[in-house]
């Protein structure tokens, strides 16, 4: 029997297929596991020897043993979808899938009083991340990997490019963060200077940009805006730059300002894009405005901040407030 073992390059073409098709790193890594997963639980038989029931049987599993979201199933299911139709042409029949259950959960948000605690309790770099998650409405990856020609400071916004979706959208920059941010930069241009100094100073270019601009990595405007502390080296020529931030230096240091501002609220770092949305809709902004800022595809999205507002569901008061 033919196992994965006998097609040592299947996992490399895999991703070399999801590279070429411009899928974001995290997608390619993510959907890599899904597929050493489903290996794994066919005890490393080779795809070609399987199908739409052996599909079946490992996302049914997910639901009913692993009890996985609805979400998490359906990252499985696109990750071997994309082996099957795209890499091995074949199609799949997926009738007999047990689905897991969809679950509606209520974004947290917190108040503005709460927000305004937590960001007096983060400092530096932490502190104008989580100012633009909130200030501008941003998802962490979003915000970490902003360049800095990303930044309009004349017009108050910045744009958000190759967002979830492949979306690129323009949002708001606040004037209290920008203005930070701009002492900010003056401060990574110094360290961008000397990394160049060295012979180092280049970045990481999206898609083929790298082959059709061979300088552009080292320029001024393609640098991170907020880029990692300590220089990268690659194994294979050598060469060092500097990657953005890690997404959980942010995460840990808004943990710490929950817990330091006695807040008992589940918050992460995307509650400030949920409070964002929120408390534009208690200020009056219209619905469709906020859904272009968010970056989503459809308005019932967005929608669901109306069910978290301070007076209900479509401004509705309580009759207990009316006694």
């Amino acid at each position: 029997m033919a196992d994965a073992s006998s097609a040592p390059g299947l996992i490399q073409r895999y991703r070399e297929e999801l590279q070429v098709r411009h899928y974001a790193r995290r997608t390619v890594n993510t959907y890599e596991q899904w597929l050493r997963r489903f290996l794994r639980f066919h005890r490393l038989r080779h795809p070609r020897t399987m199908g739409s029931t052996e599909v079946n049987a490992f996302l049914s599993y997910l639901a009913v043993e692993r009890k996985v979201s609805a979400s998490t199933q359906n990252q499985a299911l696109a990750a071997l979808l994309f082996l099957y139709r795209d890499l091995l042409g074949h199609d799949l029949v997926l009738e007999d899938l047990v689905r897991a259950r969809t679950r509606r959960r209520l974004p947290v948000v917190l108040t503005p009083q709460e927000v305004r605690a937590v960001l007096e309790r983060l400092a530096g770099v932490e502190g104008l991340v989580a100012g633009l998650l909130y200030g501008s409405g941003l998802r962490l990856m979003e915000a970490l990997r902003l360049r800095v020609h990303d930044l309009d400071f004349h017009r108050h916004e910045l744009a958000v490019r190759d967002g979830k979706g492949g979306k690129d959208r323009r949002t708001l920059l606040p004037t209290s963060v920008g203005q930070q941010l701009q002492a900010h930069l003056v401060a990574v241009r110094e360290v961008h200077r000397q990394d160049l100094a060295e012979g180092c100073g280049r970045v990481s270019l999206p898609h083929a940009l790298a082959r059709k601009y061979p300088n552009a990595a080292a320029e001024w405007g393609w640098q991170w805006v907020f880029p990692q502390r300590q220089r990268w080296r690659d194994p294979a020529s050598g060469e060092q730059g500097r990657h953005h931030l890690d997404p959980s230096l942010i995460q840990k240091a808004v943990r710490r300002a929950v817990l330091a501002a006695g807040i008992i609220k589940p918050a992460t770092p995307h509650t400030f894009r949920h409070s964002f949305a929120t408390h534009l809709l208690e200020r009056g902004q219209d619905i469709r405005t906020i859904q272009e800022l968010l970056g989503h595809q459809d308005v019932q999205t967005t929608m669901i901040y109306t069910h978290v507002l301070n007076r209900g569901p479509l401004g509705v008061s309580s009759p207990a407030d009316l006694l």
